[in-house]
């Protein structure tokens, strides 16, 4: 939200999010004797309490008893779901810690800002925001403490990781020439097409005789015989008047089976006789283009965010692992 380059694993480790673990398993429910708040973990000097898991664990612990599990699995998703809770909830406050020590700040300008922009990227009215925010459960001031939060964090993934990375022209151009395909432009084919259409009804039989009858138009193309004038004279389609010729199509806009078919043909090829919805069909090629494709030097900018990207996850994910080795922490069963 806030820097381009944090990723989502680095999202939901700094503000963990009401959906981070919606499709994940889940703890075992709360006892009586924890309704008492009591310490669930200690983070250097700082503590965890029962009432901060319980905050961010209601929300899953209510969607998971409502979907109707077997008791068993739903006690495992439960648990499952509580001890990824708390350890997020760790790492979150070993990222506080480090805020504190680097003395990091953040304003309330700052937190202005970053409520315009999110006003503006989703075309929210003030009226609009609060509503929002009410269905969520959260007030105002909740939500611009959260956004504080969040800002703090990132400016220390800015500080302690995105800060010590560089990527050479060299990287870039190796990842160019390892991903070549992908700049390449798009790929589009002109095709033609011969058409058999079979009823729904038809048997294994009757099928099988119209596939042999376009088998045999093939093969007469292949023996020589124009395309397009087989198809005026055999396909079952308003184009065979005009060759079937069926115009250009992106490589990415034609459909699973079609592409299959085309992928190793070059022009003047033919595909296998096709059993699709339409009927029994016969694919020419009759050109392939492809649109102008980007030089290493257009396409620096963005391998640039993907390495930059693929280097900060990698970056923070060990400096995170560092921080709890180096950190007594302690869990509370």
């Amino acid at each position: 939200m806030f820097s381009k380059h944090l990723t989502p694993r680095m999202m939901s480790v700094l503000l963990i999010p009401l959906w981070a673990f919606a499709a994940m398993a889940l703890p075992r429910p709360a006892s009586a004797s924890e309704t008492v708040d009591r310490i669930v973990a200690i983070v250097n000097d700082d503590i965890i309490s029962l009432f901060e898991l319980n905050k961010v664990y209601r929300p899953y612990e209510e969607r998971i008893k409502s979907i109707g599990y077997p008791p068993q699995k739903e006690e495992e998703m439960l648990y499952k779901v509580r001890e990824d809770l708390i350890n997020q909830l760790i790492e979150q406050k070993l990222t506080d810690q480090q805020t504190e020590l680097a003395r990091i700040a953040v304003s309330d300008e700052e937190i202005d800002n970053a409520i315009e922009r999110i006003k503006q990227a989703n075309y929210y009215s003030d009226e609009q925001m609060l509503e929002g925010l009410k269905q969520e459960g959260f007030t105002m001031a909740e939500y611009r403490d959260r956004l504080r939060e969040q800002i703090l964090r990132t400016k220390l993934v800015n500080r302690e990781v995105k800060s010590k990375i560089v990527i050479t022209e060299e990287d870039i151009r190796a990842y160019y020439q390892e991903h070549k395909d992908e700049y390449q432009g798009e790929k589009k084919y002109h095709l033609r097409n011969i058409l058999l259409r079979v009823s729904p009804y038809a048997d294994d039989e009757e099928k099988a005789e119209i596939k042999d009858r376009l088998e045999a138009i093939r093969a007469e193309i292949e023996a020589g015989k124009s395309f397009a004038e087989m198809a005026r004279q055999h396909s079952e389609i308003s184009l065979a008047d005009e060759g079937g010729d069926l115009g250009f199509f992106a490589f990415e806009n034609l459909a699973p089976h079609l592409k299959s078919a085309l992928e190793d043909l070059e022009a003047g090829d033919m595909t296998p006789v096709l059993d699709t919805e339409q009927g029994m069909q016969l694919f020419y090629v009759e050109e392939i283009q492809r649109e102008a494709g980007k030089t290493p030097e257009e396409a620096m900018a963005e391998i640039e965010e993907k390495l930059y990207n693929e280097i900060v996850d990698e970056r923070f994910q060990s400096w995170l692992s560092e921080l709890r080795e180096n950190s007594h922490i302690k869990i509370i069963r």
